[in-house]
C-alpha cells in the first residue's frame, strides 16, 4: 500500500521523457566534454605505452577462448 503515488509520479516523468521535445545544446554539451567536433581520436598515448605493461604480459592468459573454471 502507498505505491500509488511513487508509480503515478514515475508514470509522469516517464511520459514527459518520451513524448516531450527536448532542446539539447550540442554546443554546450561539446565544450563540457571538451572535444573540438571533428570526431578525431584526440588521446595522448604514447607509442611504447605497452612496454609498461609487458612484465604483466606474463599473467595472460593465451586461451581466451574457454570458459574459465572457478573452484568452490
Amino acid at each position: 500500500m502507498g505505491r500509488g503515488r511513487a508509480k503515478a509520479k514515475q508514470t509522469k516523468v516517464a511520459r514527459r521523457l518520451k513524448y516531450q521535445q527536448l532542446d539539447t545544446d550540442f554546443g554546450a554539451l561539446q565544450r563540457e566534454l571538451g572535444t573540438d567536433g571533428n570526431g578525431g581520436n584526440d588521446t595522448d598515448l604514447d607509442e611504447d605505452s605497452s612496454e609498461e605493461y609487458d612484465e604483466y604480459s606474463r599473467y595472460l592468459d593465451d586461451d581466451d577462448d574457454e570458459p574459465r573454471r572457478h573452484a568452490g
